[in-house]
């Protein structure tokens, strides 16, 4: 039997709102993709996942997949505020965000989360990237992502 890589090798970027149909977890690989030094080592990048994925089990003794989703429902947020206004006036609008937007800002804010915490830090990062999401998965305030999410639903809240 063998095992499943979290490489699909399709495009998702031809089409709008193909990305919607990407595998959760190659989204999260592709990710920790980002940053100048980090393009192109997919491979690296799926066995920090795979031994976050280890640390994840062995510690809530869940399925980490499901751990990861549920990290994604909690740090997703439910609005946000854009700018609106031309040269000289400009001011805030609250708005809703898209199930879309929402699950891609989740996995965005888990990789930042993940790369600062790992940044000039004695663990290593596939520790940092478990750390994180079991944070998340608690709705702990430690987590990189749940406060990001707090500041920007306090924003939007504010800008009402």
């Amino acid at each position: 039997m063998g095992i499943i890589y979290p490489h699909s090798a399709i495009n998702y970027s031809k089409q709008p709102f193909k990305k919607s149909f990407c595998p959760i977890v190659e989204r999260l690989v592709c990710s920790l993709l980002m940053g100048g030094r980090n393009t192109g080592k997919k491979t690296k990048a799926i066995s920090i996942v795979e031994n976050a994925f280890l640390i994840i089990n062995m510690v809530t003794k869940l399925n980490p997949i499901y751990v990861l989703l549920k990290a994604i429902l909690n740090i997703a947020p439910l609005e946000d505020a854009i700018t609106l206004g031309g040269k000289g006036t400009t001011r805030r609008e609250s708005v809703d965000i898209s199930p879309y937007k929402r699950v891609s800002q989740s996995i965005y804010l888990i990789s930042i989360g993940t790369k600062k915490n790992a940044f000039k830090n004695t663990k290593s990062i596939s520790e940092c990237l478990a750390d994180e999401i079991i944070n998340a998965f608690k709705n702990s305030t430690n987590s990189y992502s749940i406060n990001k999410k707090n500041e920007i639903e306090r924003i939007g809240k504010a800008s009402r």
